[in-house]
């Protein structure tokens, strides 16, 4: 039989799984509707769109961008009149620059299979990298992690391209241009582990793709995700065939709900959405540029025909969205449409966004769509749609609808309160956040529908740090000499009126680092257009620094005395508990006062000779245990002056006990020799300096090539230099209380001999 205590115990384990079973169900809830972030964009649209920020401007001048159809990619323009049956083919569309360009060993990518990629792949390899730096994330730093990929695409026939123009790509057919690797080739580039799935519904692929990420997101599959679609026309097959159908525009564009809508017109482009769920964004400090609050996904099914348009479907889409975002429809503000501008499905579209969004409203909703400005990009047009959004959402307006001047007379807009943007307007003041639905649907009767809330002010994100370093170092990269040229001209640029302290975070964190690089510096008053020469002012931005990784070891040097600074390693203590642990074992060892005229405001106190050595031992020894932690391994370790002794201890031939036994000595002994002698910087090579000395004189230190610190008797130095000043050579004395390195320092080596015959040495490791 049991006992009571047996009982009770049972009891407590029983009380126990209930707790943690009901912590569980919480978190599995509030993570099944937890709202998604999206903290970076990257994306191409005809009408040189390179950006986000390309994209807002195209729309805000209200610019149609439609096009002639290009001369660079071996179409017969000749032969493409019509289809033959007396329809005139609309020559024109959205096109793309520089899509027949692409940087194979940038991405490590050979430039025989290169040629053989859909130019979707290259388009979705570049876009994807400028989101996550965009979003202060290195794509490199993403290798292993569960990162899922989902792409859009409505078909790829760049393989007819390749087959027609060369034989020897049957290797590559495969990799080429075949669907499922356009998601893969993403995840294999960079290294992702997380799901990488090809989304073909058609024209609503890239939303149908964004879908799944969320939900991919939300159920831990993944912690990180991107999510976009491309297209590209390669051949100019969907021309002649929509011709055929009298379904392509007269003029090659979209005019949405419009009266003089007469069909679609066909462009292409590309778009990646970094995606993250908000509180991790938040951890992570990525920037939140909006948020996904709702989404879904459902199909016409059994509808009037395959391809054509399920009002009823398109309402009960946008109706699961809304449940989605646990939100009516009365509190969202605009939709960004599907709006092709045709004759059959702008009024369907319009019908259901009357009754849905249009009814028991106060302000009615305000409809647009992208596609008039460039066009239906097919497989980008959600992600078109999206990004055109999310910047609406940022700014605070709502750019207008072009070709839509007189509203389609096939809409009964009196059903409902929606209002078509035929004018630039502000976003209406709610007194909530700002929030917009964003519509595709697919020719395959897939419908998906997004709702997207307006991110955090910047004000709410960010705090200010208390301490701003005075000079902060910007390191920037590239594959290659000339890219590495083009990214400091595009830094220089860029960092115009920005802070130093964040231009240099986002380029050491958020930025992948390549063979070729160069650091600059910048000043607490950097950012208005300082350059990176030697001309630059005060307050400019100097380059310091340029070269090339190679493969040979690592060295980690250690300075003198003159680095010592009022404060040095405060910032480090409370920031970084290696280092502190560190610098609390060092100064253990050394006289208490060390740690007071270190961190104390007496600048003459530090800068005696018995306080900076154990100081700037102290703090050295706790910057090598910090990088140490941080994975860097040197092969070799050096110093000058007291640095050697700490070289000599991370090396492992100095104990901590008996370096730091050493140090104080030194300090000591230094600082007790009577004051005098001088320490003159000239301009010579060592073996120009070297007749000159006396045993008065030496050479202090070798710094360069024409560089040579010479220490001693004041009249002896002097002589030096000035004899060394005869022959052109400048000179410069350096402040110091002692003639270290020199003959004068010899009174103090009978004692220190005795101190060094006590210590242990051991083998460096």
């Amino acid at each position: 039989m049991n006992t009571p205590n047996q009982y009770i115990e049972a009891l407590r384990s029983s009380l126990k799984e209930n707790e943690r079973l009901r912590r569980q169900n919480q978190r599995l809830t509030e993570s099944a509707v937890e709202p998604i972030a999206i903290v970076g964009i990257g994306c191409r649209f005809p009408g040189g769109v390179a950006s986000p920020e390309d994209l807002w401007r195209l729309v805000v001048e209200g610019r149609d961008v439609m096009s002639d159809f290009p001369a660079d990619r071996g179409w017969d323009l000749a032969r493409l009149g019509g289809d033959g049956r007396g329809r005139s083919l609309a020559r024109q569309g959205g096109f793309l620059d520089h899509a027949t360009e692409f940087d194979p060993a940038f991405f490590g990518i050979s430039p025989r299979e290169a040629v053989a990629m859909d130019p979707q792949q290259r388009l979705l390899l570049e876009t994807a990298w400028e989101a996550l730096e965009r979003a202060g994330i290195a794509p490199t730093r993403l290798r292993g992690s569960r990162t899922g990929v989902f792409a859009g695409t409505t078909g790829q026939d760049y393989g007819k391209v390749v087959a027609a123009a060369r034989e020897d790509m049957e290797i590559y057919s495969t990799t080429g241009h075949a669907a499922g690797v356009i998601s893969g080739r993403l995840s294999y580039v960079l290294g992702l582990e997380g799901p990488a799935v090809t989304v073909d519904t058609g024209c609503s692929s890239s939303l149908v793709a964004l879908h799944w990420a969320v939900q991919s997101l939300r159920s831990g599959e993944c912690t990180l995700a991107l999510a976009g679609g491309a297209t590209v026309m390669s051949t100019p097959g969907i021309f002649v065939s929509f011709t055929a159908q009298g379904g392509l525009a007269s003029d090659g564009r979209c005019k949405p709900f419009s009266d003089a809508a007469d069909g679609v017109g066909w462009s292409e482009g590309a778009g990646v959405l970094v995606l993250e769920r908000l509180s991790d964004a938040r951890r992570n400090g990525h920037p939140v540029l909006a948020v996904v609050r709702g989404t879904a996904i459902n199909q016409d099914g059994a509808s009037n025909g395959l391809s054509a348009p399920n009002g009823p479907a398109q309402q009960r889409v946008i109706r699961a969205a809304l449940d989605s975002a646990d939100l009516t429809a009365d509190q969202v503000d605009a939709v960004e449409a599907h709006g092709t501008g045709t004759t059959l499905g702008d009024p369907i579209e319009a019908q259901a966004l009357l009754a849905t969004y249009g009814q028991e409203r106060e302000r009615p909703l305000l409809l647009g769509s992208v596609k008039s400005n460039i066009g239906h990009t097919q497989g980008a047009a959600g992600v078109a749609g999206l990004v055109k959004t999310v910047m609406a959402l940022r700014h605070g307006e709502l750019p207008r609808s072009l070709h839509s001047e007189v509203p389609s007379s096939n809409v009964d807009w009196t059903a409902g309160a929606v209002q078509l943007l035929a004018e630039h307007t502000a976003w209406p003041e709610t007194g909530r956040p700002r929030r917009a639905g964003v519509s595709s649907f697919g020719i395959s009767g897939t419908n998906t529908h997004v709702i997207l809330e307006q991110g955090p002010s910047l004000e709410e994100r960010v705090e200010e740090p208390s301490v701003v370093p005075g000079v902060v170092p910007w390191v920037v990269s590239g594959r290659t000499a000339v890219a590495l040229e083009e990214q400091l001209d595009r830094l220089m640029s860029a960092a115009d009126g920005s802070a130093p302290l964040d231009v240099g975070f986002s380029l050491a964190t958020g930025r992948s680092a390549f063979e070729h690089r160069a650091v600059l510096l910048a000043g607490a008053g950097a950012g208005a257009g300082a350059g990176a020469g030697a001309g630059a002012g005060v307050d400019g931005v100097y380059e310091v620094a340029r070269g090339v990784v190679g493969d040979g070891p690592l060295a980690v040097v250690f300075s003198g005395q003159g680095a010592q600074r009022l404060g040095m390693g405060r910032e480090l203590y409370g920031r970084f508990p290696v280092f502190a642990e560190a610098l609390d074992a060092v100064l253990a060892h050394l006289d208490d006062s060390v740690r007071g005229v270190m961190w104390g405001e007496d600048a003459e106190a530090l800068n005696s000779t018995g306080s900076a050595q154990p100081a700037l031992f102290a703090v050295e020894v706790a910057l090598f245990r910090l990088v140490e932690s941080f994975g860097v391994r040197p092969d070799f370790v050096a110093g000058h002056s007291i640095g050697e002794v700490a070289a000599a201890h991370v090396a492992g031939v100095l104990p901590l006990e008996d370096a730091c036994a050493l140090v104080s000595a030194r300090a000591r002994l230094m600082q007790a020799l009577p004051a005098g002698g001088a320490m003159v910087a000239v301009q010579a090579a060592e073996d120009e300096v070297l007749p000159l000395l006396s045993g008065r004189v030496s050479i202090a230190a070798v710094n360069g090539p024409s560089s040579v610190v010479v220490s001693g008797d004041e009249d002896a130095v002097s002589e030096v230099a000035a004899r060394l000043a005869e022959q052109g050579r400048k000179s410069s004395r350096l402040r110091v209380s002692h003639a270290f390195h020199s003959p004068l320092m010899d009174p103090m080596l009978d004692e220190f001999r005795t101190v060094v015959g006590e210590l242990a040495f051991h083998e460096p490791t």
